[in-house]
């Protein structure tokens, strides 16, 4: 004997169920970081410690593969950073949360799944050494029973 109610939706026809295996391409190229701006939108010349922000992103790795709308996204955010630095700070949330989509943090980089090369290669450096034999420091070499 069947259970009680209506037979249930097939999965295919739920609105949370299986979603399709198929995997969109977006086949745009990476895109160079832009230059900021003569001025702010306010007409504000910007503060210097957003010009030494803007260029650290051009450096970090994390932005290799953006592409135009990436960096677009980030020249707000630079909007939001020069207005902070220039005394107007009722926009920090936002700023946070745009920075925060970029990995601008380790914390943010843990949630994005992004973690920086180092931590692979001195992985690879301590699995060398440990095969070559190289004397490995005894953490609790200090340490006595009392």
């Amino acid at each position: 004997m069947a259970g009680r109610g209506p037979q249930p939706k097939n999965p295919k026809d739920r609105a949370r169920g299986a979603r399709g295996d198929h995997l969109t391409l977006i086949n745009t190229p990476p895109a160079s970081q832009p230059d900021l701006p003569e001025r702010m939108p306010n007409g504000e010349e910007w503060p210097q410690h957003t010009r030494d922000w803007w260029a650290k992103w051009a450096e970090d790795d994390i932005t290799s593969d953006y592409r135009a709308l990436d960096w677009l996204d980030l020249l707000d955010a630079a909007v939001l950073h020069g207005l902070y630095w220039s005394g107007q700070t009722a926009m920090v949330g936002e700023l946070r949360l745009r920075v925060a989509k970029h990995g601008a943090t380790q914390e943010d980089r843990a949630r994005l799944r992004k973690q920086y090369a180092e931590a692979d290669s001195a992985e690879t450096r301590r699995d060398r050494d440990k095969a070559r034999g190289a004397k490995q420091t005894d953490p609790y070499g200090g340490l006595r029973a009392a």
